[in-house]
């Protein structure tokens, strides 16, 4: 997800730590008393990438609509499997984050009911001074069933 600016904003920190069920104080959370984003929050950078694949966009079909049948994404099929989050330093309400993206690793298993592949896929998130904040891995893995009789 190669996003050139994510804002990190109060309010959509807020928004995100009640999706995920963060704790919140009994008496609520003003915008004014949150400082940091909540851990995996920067996987709502996606929101911030005009090509991700799963957005909706009106020019195009939306695989996910259940208007009609639908195929997923080029790219998709495989199962994701991890997820590790690096953090050099929090991430602050008032940064302005960018990401890049890279592949990593590559490895191969047999297993009984075919051929394993797992990749790497790692984005970088700096801050408005491109200062390294979060480093994300994440690993997918795609199966090539064995032929029958093999």
């Amino acid at each position: 997800m190669p996003v050139e600016k994510f804002p990190i904003e109060a309010g959509h920190v807020l928004m995100f730590r009640r999706a995920v069920g963060y704790p919140d104080p009994e008496d609520g959370l003003d915008l004014a008393e949150i400082e940091y984003a909540p851990p995996t929050f920067v996987q709502a950078a996606a929101h911030f990438d005009p090509d991700w694949k799963l957005r909706l966009n009106r020019r195009t079909p939306w695989w996910g609509s259940a208007k009609e049948p639908g195929t997923p994404p080029a790219g998709s099929g495989g199962l994701h499997a991890e997820q590790h989050f690096t953090y050099h330093r929090p991430v602050r309400v008032g940064d302005v984050l960018s990401a890049t993206e890279r592949d990593g690793d590559t490895w191969v298993k047999q297993g009984r009911s075919g051929t394993l592949t797992f990749s790497e896929h790692i984005t970088e998130f700096r801050d408005q001074h491109g200062e390294l904040v979060v480093t994300v891995r994440g690993v997918a893995v795609h199966r090539e069933p064995k032929e029958h009789g093999a």
